[in-house]
């Protein structure tokens, strides 16, 4: 536990910034203060810059239980279950999944195709944007 804990704290980013710090208190003239506080400042903000990233990528995720995440599931259940179960293990004799039909069909159709293309979606827009 403590290696893992030392291996965190003085990892690259601390060292860099241990070494930034040095380098201020060793620093002689007025420039090479100036050089150090530039290159703690610059640490400091990639460190802030590094979570604001993790804080996005936790955003765009979002949480598991998110109603377009629990349709998915379900879709994902009902495909899985007729397509695993009952054409590939070909357990056609304890019952076989019915097909979707009418709205229900309609709706998996939609929540797969959202599922589907929205990355893609997006890839595009985010391009006309520019």
């Amino acid at each position: 536990m403590w290696q893992a804990l030392l291996s965190f704290f003085g990892g690259p980013l601390a060292q860099a910034a241990l070494g930034a710090y040095k380098a201020k208190l060793a620093a002689g003239n007025t420039a090479d203060k100036i050089a150090a506080d530039i290159a703690a400042r610059e640490l400091a903000v990639e460190q802030a810059e590094l979570t604001v990233q993790a804080q996005l990528k936790t955003a765009e995720l979002g949480r598991w239980y998110e109603p377009t995440h629990l349709f998915a599931y379900i879709i994902v259940v009902y495909f899985g279950k007729a397509v695993v179960w009952d054409k590939v293990l070909g357990h056609l004799t304890h019952g076989s999944t019915d097909p979707l039909t009418g709205d229900i069909a309609s709706w998996a159709g939609l929540i797969m195709s959202f599922y589907l293309g929205k990355r893609t979606f997006e890839n595009v827009a985010r391009i006309f944007k520019r």
